[in-house]
Formats: structure tokens, sequence, C-alpha cells
């Protein structure tokens, strides 16, 4: 990433400037990708825009960007305490019927495991 990108990204107060950075200059940005996405996770203390980013990756490309996508999610996983943003995020990622297959998903894929677990906590007596 050249100075003045990494310059102008670092100044972004919540991750909205480098996720239109991304949708803007998708398929010219692969190389540097890893990068946008560390400076995502760096600036959005939300989520908001980290879930954003691998909506809309996976949207784009899903086996390109799995890499991406993963990091973005896993990090969206501690960024959203609110659960604000979580709810769509499995929903564009593991289905409308996510729920009917959590046990599944769950044992194969670590990230759905905790975000399931997020947004159904365990019920107590």
């Amino acid at each position: 990433m050249d100075q003045d990108l990494k310059k102008s990204l670092l100044q972004d107060p919540d991750g909205l400037l480098t996720y239109e950075y991304i949708a803007n200059h998708i398929g010219g940005c692969d190389e540097i990708m890893s990068e946008l996405v560390d400076n995502m996770i760096l600036v959005d203390s939300t989520g908001q825009f980290t879930v954003s980013a691998a909506r809309y990756l996976y949207a784009i490309d899903p086996e390109n960007y799995a890499g991406a996508i993963s990091k973005l999610i896993s990090a969206a996983i501690e960024k959203d305490r609110e659960r604000r943003y979580l709810p769509d995020l499995v929903t564009t990622i593991w289905g409308t019927d996510y729920a009917e297959h959590a046990e599944e998903l769950s044992a194969k894929d670590d990230n759905f495991r905790r975000i399931y677990k997020r947004l159904n906590p365990p019920q107590g007596l």
C-alpha cells in the first residue's frame, strides 16, 4: 500500500473510508486487501463497517476473499457487543435457515459457532 493511501486510511474515523475504498477498487486492490482489512479492524470500533465489508466481499466472490471474510467476521464478533450487525451477517453468510443447521455449521465453522452462541446465549435457570 502506498504511503499516501495508508496515511489517508489511517485518518478513517470509523471504517467508512476503508469500506468505500474496497468497494470502489474491488478487483484492483486484491494485492493490498489484507492491509485494508487490518485497517478496517483497527478503526471500526462498533463492527458496522467490518460487517458490511464481510458481506460485500462475500457477495462479490466468497472463495477468492475467504481469508479476508473470515478475518472480518472474527473481528465483527468481538466488536459488535450490542449485536446490532451480527444478525444480518449470519443470514448473509450462512442463509436465513442457519438456525436449522446450527449444530452442523457449529461443528465445521468456528466463526459461525461464536456468532450463534452470541445471538442465542444458553438459557440459565
